[in-house]
């Protein structure tokens, strides 16, 4: 995919209609010369718009309107470049829990998480959350995660966590302001709800931080995964992860995590991840695919608040 190509899909597919100031921004970005040279000289996995647009917010430069930000980032180019070349989209979407849960609830318990690509850490906390589906509630915690779902029976309860691992190249401290800071500015301009959620999820994870190893997805998985206890159900899970990873060691990734025990939940979109078979999505916005062991269930939006369960 050029450049171009992945400004204008952003924009349509990921931002129209949930945050006008950056499908705006990625518009004009798409049709500016001068600007989409400057990004042609960063490796392909860098170019991409969330990566681009949170370095800036991250810097204090404007996002909220296309002529500034261009001004921005021809002067402070020099600022804007190592920044983008050293950080990475960590987006801890705690609302992503959301379209895990019915997954994780059905599955025998107690559970064992290990989350690959866990940046800080906050989805492995989904038993201390709570839940509204529509009018159903589940749990008690903050944040209340909302998910309109549909063709799913919602879960009773949340379910018994009593491991939780995450696995990263670089894994973020809840309790380190700038790493915070860093997951802040990749929330979306608009979102304060999910600012709110950010914060709760952080106070949480906090409390009692998880365990935290740096490390590979192929290299390193299978000795994290050997220090789940016995007794436990094992989950290995992920959520818009793989597509940072080289479609070699993706492949390697799902034949290792294949053969590992206990279960596996992929919530990746469908050009990541291919299945045979799926259903048309609910629509032309970009869907992830949740699938357990390999066998896809639903549809779900990228910060977990919709899902359509076809499983």
């Amino acid at each position: 995919m050029t450049t171009v190509q992945a400004y204008v899909d952003f924009a349509v597919r990921e931002t129209r209609g949930v945050s006008p100031a950056y499908e705006r921004l990625a518009l004009a970005v798409s049709r500016d010369e001068e600007l989409l040279a400057l990004l042609d000289t960063l490796p392909p996995a860098k170019r991409q718009p969330n990566l681009l647009f949170g370095v800036v917010r991250w810097l204090g430069g404007p996002v909220d309107d296309p002529a500034a930000f261009r001004d921005y980032l021809l002067s402070h180019w020099q600022v804007i470049e190592p920044q983008v070349r050293v950080r990475a989209t960590q987006t801890n979407e705690v609302g992503r829990c959301a379209v895990l849960l019915p997954v994780l609830a059905a599955l025998p318990q107690p559970l064992a998480l290990l989350e690959v690509g866990a940046s800080a850490g906050l989805n492995l906390y989904p038993d201390r959350y709570a839940y509204r589906y529509g009018d159903h509630q589940i749990g008690s915690g903050e944040p209340v995660l909302e998910c309109a779902a549909s063709g799913l029976e919602p879960p009773v309860r949340v379910p018994q966590v009593v491991w939780r691992a995450g696995l990263d190249l670089n894994p973020l401290d809840v309790t380190d302001p700038d790493d915070v800071s860093w997951l802040d500015a990749l929330i979306w301009p608009e979102h304060a709800h999910r600012r709110t959620r950010l914060r709760a999820a952080a106070a949480v994870a906090a409390a009692d931080p998880p365990l935290l190893v740096r490390g590979d997805l192929v290299d390193d998985l299978p000795a994290l995964a050997a220090r789940a206890p016995a007794g436990a159900t094992l989950v290995v899970f992920h959520t818009s992860v793989l597509y940072q990873v080289p479609p070699p060691r993706r492949e390697a990734f799902v034949q290792l995590v294949s053969e590992l025990p206990g279960h596996w939940i992929a919530n990746e979109a469908p050009t990541v991840l291919p299945y045979d078979g799926l259903p048309d999505p609910p629509s032309d916005a970009l869907h992830n695919v949740v699938a357990l062991d390999g066998r896809p269930l639903a549809w779900a939006r990228g910060h977990g608040q919709a899902m359509t369960w076809f499983g």
